[in-house]
């Protein structure tokens, strides 16, 4: 007997179930994700779900996992710091798709050289990189490196990532390694994110393979990538930005299998965010433009996924400047007190009774800090106040209104946040929940007191925001209901072809939602049911539908659905050339390195030689994805002008898709 197992990385949870192909999901666990070592909530989970199972460990032939790390951390900004290399650009190319923003104050290396739009070189010169690198790398964790026009000749960015790799011995990304595709800026800011989320993606996938080996799994490992298709660990360390929207993508795959309906809204809320896409005759849509994750719009081919920084352990403040402020949530996750409490013991506790005690409030309270555990080398490049504030961090939770001695250090705390490299804890709607009872995992006490400690924030005219934690708890739960059903009305709208932020926000939705009574009487409907998963679905998602007037359907396995996803899905590998004639009568490959310089006098003959050399590459990538019999099929699209009756070539796309189901041991 061969079975899979399937584990999602989340936020707050590693989720583990056991699968059978025949039988359906045979066990499932639950442990923290322990972000400081992720092996140990790993391990948890997999120890957790094999004693459920009653199995033996030699009976798994396949381990998959999927992951919102990768999402999560481009939501909140977080990650390594990176150098980039742009070779043939200028500085204003860092003013277009969002790049200057994306490397915030990492460095960046131009150095002459580049292609044009046929392939042909211009003068490369590495002297200004080779003159840094000593320096770089003791400063960052990896390197990105974006040629012009690298897609049409990658020659420049092997060149570069070759001395950097022998030069530093650390990760390098290429931009012709992810993507095809034109738009030189847009293939460096992915290139830029896949650099930096290199080492969190590698210290997941070490994790998994320590816990394998410790548990006696002897199995290929596999990673859901964001399109919902499964590859390899080792190939998904050369690509983890590829991994962005995995855990999402794994959820619709798991959504489509549970729940058996091939048209829906999927809605899956996390710790930190909330996924949500459409089901169309059982598939998943994929953004033909590339996800957007963080504000970035990536060259990643994605599910069609609209990712909020809404969930669970969301931050929760107020409006600013409002006579009676609304509840803000998000976009940023907080270690919830309840958790920290549950983790930390009696101290937690003990700080937050002595704020509430105070009979005026103390600056910054109910919120700690302490470090998030990653390895030193990822603190590379922080600034003197930087330094000094996170060399004051420790491993316990230090109440902020003891660490800080100015209000100046909280931007200091959101920035080392924002690397990843320490934790903030405050109230959230985890706590809320268990305020009200409805969730028992962690500890009450902490949650009830930072609930009392938020409720006495003043409004506009200084009164307190509600008179006790109950009341303020119920009225956070509320509010995630209404912004849960606001951003899948938005959702909808969006795949409508409409603004849906602006839609859905506008005046006559919002009475709609509201049932605002008038003459005129406005109801909204959505044309298919809304599947709520994860694990606060079933808290939340039934008030959603009510409020949409939609079904809301939560199905069985809903808070692991992720996991489930992760095993039933397949290895996909697209693989494209494009034809092009940069002189009348000569045809050339562009975007396949194997194709070298191979010109043609047709394009049919470009074409033919095209889809061979695309067939043996999509189908050796799939077998390198961990594909056991990949099959492959290739189409081909020709694109032509007449002109004064006469029919012109324009360009022409080679496509050649491989696949299959993953290897297992038997």
């Amino acid at each position: 007997m061969s079975l899979s197992l399937g584990i999602d990385t989340g936020g707050t949870y590693t989720d583990a179930v056991i699968h059978d192909a025949a039988r359906g999901v045979l066990a499932k666990a639950k442990a923290l994700t322990t972000r400081h070592d992720l092996s140990i909530g790993l391990g948890e989970a997999m120890a957790a779900v094999i004693t459920a199972g009653g199995i033996n460990a030699s009976d798994i032939g396949l381990v998959s996992i999927s992951t919102t790390l990768a999402t999560n951390a481009l939501v909140e900004g977080q990650g390594g710091r990176i150098a980039l290399v742009m070779i043939g650009f200028g500085e204003t190319d860092l003013d277009k798709a969002g790049l200057k923003d994306a490397l915030g104050g990492d460095p960046v290396i131009f150095v002459p050289g580049g292609h044009d739009a046929h392939g042909r070189a211009a003068l490369l010169d590495l002297s200004a990189l080779e003159a840094v690198l000593d320096d770089l790398a003791t400063q960052v964790s990896a390197f990105a490196i974006a040629g012009y026009f690298a897609v049409r000749n990658p020659e420049h960015e092997i060149a570069a990532r070759d001395l950097i790799r022998a030069a530093t011995h650390l990760p390098v990304t290429a931009s012709h390694e992810l993507s095809a595709k034109l738009d030189g800026p847009r293939r460096a800011l992915t290139t830029v994110l896949n650099a930096r989320l290199i080492s969190m993606i590698d210290r997941l996938i070490d994790a998994a393979d320590n816990r394998m080996a410790a548990s006696g799994i002897d199995a290929p490992l596999m990673v859901v990538r964001g399109d919902g298709s499964l590859v390899s660990a080792a190939f998904a360390r050369q690509r983890p930005i590829e991994t962005i929207l995995s855990g999402p993508a794994a959820s619709l795959v798991g959504a489509r299998h549970l729940a058996d309906i091939d048209d829906a809204i999927v809605s899956d809320i996390g710790g930190t965010t909330t996924d949500i896409a459409i089901l169309d005759n059982g598939q998943p849509r994929i953004d033909p433009q590339g996800a957007t994750v963080g504000g970035y719009r990536t060259m990643v081919d994605a599910v069609a996924m609209r990712t909020f920084g809404l969930g669970g352990d969301s931050e929760v403040a107020i409006e600013d400047g409002a006579l009676r402020p609304a509840i803000r949530l998000g976009p940023r996750r907080l270690v919830p007190l309840s958790l920290l409490a549950h983790l930390h013991g009696e101290t937690v506790i003990r700080d937050l009774d002595r704020q509430q005690r105070a009979t005026i409030p103390v600056r910054n309270e109910g919120r700690f800090a302490l470090r998030a555990g990653v390895p030193d080398r990822l603190a590379a490049g922080l600034t003197r106040s930087e330094n000094d504030l996170f060399s004051r961090l420790t491993d316990m939770p230090q109440p902020l209104d003891k660490l800080l001695s100015a209000n100046s250090e909280l931007a200091t705390l959101s920035r080392l946040a924002a690397r990843g490299l320490v934790l903030v804890s405050g109230f959230t709607p985890s706590d809320a929940q268990h305020v009200l009872g409805r969730f028992t995992h962690w500890d009450r006490q902490a949650a009830a007191l930072g609930a009392a400690l938020f409720a006495r924030k003043k409004d506009g005219y200084g009164n307190p925001l509600a008179g006790d934690a109950e009341t303020i708890s119920a009225r956070v739960v509320d509010r995630l209901i209404r912004l849960s059903a606001e951003r899948v009305l938005e959702t909808a709208f969006a795949e409508d072809g409409l603004d849906g932020a602006a839609v859905a926000a506008s005046v006559l939705a919002q009475r709609a939602l509201d049932r605002t009574a008038g003459i005129a009487r406005l109801a909204l409907f959505l044309d298919r049911p809304v599947i709520g998963l994860g694990a606060g679905a079933a808290a939340y998602y039934p008030g959603a539908g009510d409020v949409l007037g939609a079904q809301a359907i939560i199905p069985d396995h809903a808070d692991v659905a992720n996991a489930v996803g992760a095993v039933v899905g397949q290895v996909r590998i697209v693989v494209t050339a494009e034809i092009v004639q940069p002189v009348e009568g000569r045809f050339e490959i562009a975007g396949l390195a194997d194709a070298g310089h191979l010109a043609f006098a047709d394009a049919d003959a470009a074409m033919e030689t095209a889809e061979a050399l695309c067939r043996t590459a999509a189908e050796r990538r799939a077998n390198e994805a961990g594909a056991a019999e990949a099959t492959v099929s290739a189409t081909r699209d020709l694109k032509t002008a007449m002109v004064e009756g006469r029919e012109f070539f324009v360009s022409a796309t080679v496509t050649a898709i491989a696949g299959g189901r993953p290897a297992t041991t038997s």
